[in-house]
């Protein structure tokens, strides 16, 4: 069966396709109401009105006052904002002049913590991981000693290479005893784990709204109240003085939109595809020679099959899926192109022959068993014949 017989997307964690509903919310704000939603007159207040209330919104969706929530463009933004907001603020009020963050965060937190060290002069401290990328407590714990010296620890709550799930209330209550401001990068969570600030004992945690069927170009940072913050995008007071520019007001309007629904169906929609998810990894794993699961297989994503495959390149089996009408991944997108394998499956120590066989199979609204029997069938088959094909890896 070739591709144009069948298309079944299993890449949810690049990015999902916005909800009939999310684009029905923002019809009205790209031509009716088009005001800025910072003018006072009426097509303005429609707008600013449209903006409080996806704030109001999504603030109640994660327990934080509406003045928390910062509208940004992506998480990245997000992840940047809270890094070098929070450090630069902290370094400038008490000296504390080190981050301490794992090696498996996104690049998005990765990189702006080494721009903070090589060109702020901040010192970085990367927490090991064990070899399903989980951290413990204690390794924090030990690396962040009193923390009178940390200016801002960031945890991601969930991998997007890998699924695994990060003790994050726990990483939470360390920082606020030792008064360190803790983020976490919550990009792939949302929608799939619940995110209540107060519960997980965060300051700032960082949102994007193309992960949970919102659009593109739209994402969000909670910032607790009387955390340490320096605005790195400054000009006008949008945003409470926190992200100047103005702000996208159907984008926003369709995130807030989309979290309520993704919140609403959350519990529902995680357990059902929980149950393709263990299909997939147990099916994967009996009828794929060399196929071992990366991740952590207890906390993990309810979407999410991860895996390492000895002898073969991730890119040879992701055209032959296509082919096939399976769209997949070999783990971020924000790093396809690269030729290097994985920085994630580095740091857990997963060894480069399997590593370069990365598979990532993340599910959706529009998944069914059936696409997973699909996939159960040909993956196999694929497997084989691109190790059939290729020569042998010395």
């Amino acid at each position: 069966m070739n591709q144009a017989s069948r298309s079944i997307y299993m890449d949810y964690s690049a990015t999902t396709p916005v909800r009939a509903e999310v684009l029905e919310a923002m019809q009205p704000y790209f031509a009716e109401f088009y005001g800025n939603p910072s003018s006072i007159h009426a097509v303005g207040r429609k707008a600013g009105t449209a903006l409080s209330e996806a704030r109001r919104t999504i603030a109640a969706l994660i327990g934080a006052r509406p003045r928390e929530i910062v509208f940004t463009g992506c998480g990245t933004e997000s992840d940047n904002a809270a890094l070098r907001g929070i450090a630069l603020s902290r370094r400038g009020a008490t000296g504390a002049a080190r981050i301490v963050t794992l090696p498996i965060e996104h690049k998005a937190v990765l990189n702006t913590a080494e721009d903070l060290r090589d060109y702020f002069g901040f010192d970085l401290t990367l927490v090991p991981v064990d070899g399903a990328g989980r951290v413990s407590v204690d390794s924090v714990a030990a690396a962040l000693g009193d923390g009178k010296d940390v200016a801002v620890v960031s945890v991601m709550t969930a991998n997007n290479e890998v699924g695994t799930v990060q003790p994050i209330a726990e990483i939470g209550a360390l920082c606020r005893s030792l008064g360190v401001p803790f983020h976490t990068d919550a990009v792939q969570a949302a929608g799939k784990l619940p995110l209540r600030v107060d519960e997980l004992n965060v300051d700032a945690l960082s949102v994007s709204a193309h992960k949970f069927y919102g659009p593109k170009g739209a994402g969000f940072l909670y910032l607790r109240t009387g955390a340490p913050y320096l605005p790195y995008m400054t000009g006008g007071s949008h945003e409470g003085g926190n992200r100047a520019g103005t702000e996208n007001v159907p984008l926003i309007v369709g995130m807030a939109k989309a979290l309520e629904l993704a919140e609403a169906e959350r519990q529902q929609e995680q357990a059902r595809l929980r149950v393709l998810r263990d299909q997939l990894i147990g099916g994967i794993l009996e009828s794929v020679e060399g196929a071992q699961l990366t991740g952590d297989r207890e906390h993990r994503l309810a979407n999410h099959a991860s895996f390492a495959i000895t002898g073969v390149e991730a890119e040879s089996v992701l055209i032959a899926l296509d082919l096939a009408g399976v769209a997949a991944s070999s783990g971020s997108a924000c790093a396809s192109g690269s030729t290097r394998p994985s920085h994630v499956l580095e740091a857990m120590g997963v060894p480069y022959l399997a590593a370069r066989g990365a598979l990532r199979l993340s599910l959706g609204r529009g998944n069914t068993p059936e696409d997973v029997e699909y996939v159960l069938e040909r993956l196999p088959q694929i497997v084989a014949q691109v190790k059939e094909s290729e020569p042998a890896w010395e």
